[in-house]
């Protein structure tokens, strides 16, 4: 997924929740740079007019891009050239200067060609938790032990089976309660205790109660 913004005058600090995605970024300010996969929200701080666009590798994508595993990037924001050297990166930044969005879809493409596309896993891992399913589930669907489960997403997510299933049932929540949905029914549909069990969970994940999340 491709997103652009632009930091107003006096921009308020912005909350990037977890997801289990990759992000290849580009600044007006700082260049190219990879954002890992984050284990709570991530609190973004840009300067007036700012510019950013973004590529957001879907889960366990981002390690076939990027060359490196997701677990050496996770909870960090590092320079592209620290991954792929100052060569490589200077001439990708002097393009993206004036294309930014085309530049990072063409090279993320161009990457996961070389390296013969994603490592299927991802995909079906990713949409067994997201769908709601155990762990066990999951592994036995995919046709792993629960150990060979978690040292996979280690390198594909950034993290084990266990808290990717915890940021996805997050995210399905909050999408649940975006359209109106009362708290109380999400906490049941998305398969928490109980309300105040979510409340407990997205606090932790994000540092700060799902209300301050909802549309106002």
């Amino acid at each position: 997924m491709l997103w652009t913004s632009t930091a107003p005058a006096g921009p308020a600090p912005t909350r990037v929740l977890p997801d289990g995605c990759l992000d290849l970024l580009w600044s007006s300010r700082a260049g190219l740079l990879v954002a890992g996969p984050d284990r709570t929200a991530f609190v973004s701080v840009s300067t007036p007019g700012e510019r950013w666009v973004g590529l957001r590798l879907p889960p366990g994508v981002g390690p076939a891009v990027l060359g490196v595993p997701a677990i050496e990037l996770r909870d960090r924001r590092v320079p592209l050239a620290d991954l792929w050297g100052a060569r490589q990166a200077a001439t990708l930044a002097d393009r993206a200067g004036t294309a930014a969005a085309a530049v990072l879809v063409e090279v993320a493409a161009r990457r996961l060609r070389a390296a013969g596309g994603p490592d299927p896993l991802g995909p079906r891992v990713a949409a067994s938790l997201a769908a709601g399913a155990t762990v066990t589930a999951t592994a036995a669907e995919v046709g792993l032990d629960p150990r060979g489960l978690h040292r996979r997403s280690r390198h594909l997510f950034g993290y084990g089976p266990k808290t990717l299933a915890r940021i996805l049932r997050m995210r399905r929540a909050l999408a649940l309660a975006r359209t109106g949905v009362p708290l109380a029914e999400v906490a049941a549909r998305s398969g928490y205790a109980d309300q105040a069990h979510l409340t407990r969970d997205v606090r932790a994940l994000t540092g700060v109660p799902p209300t301050t999340l909802l549309p106002r």
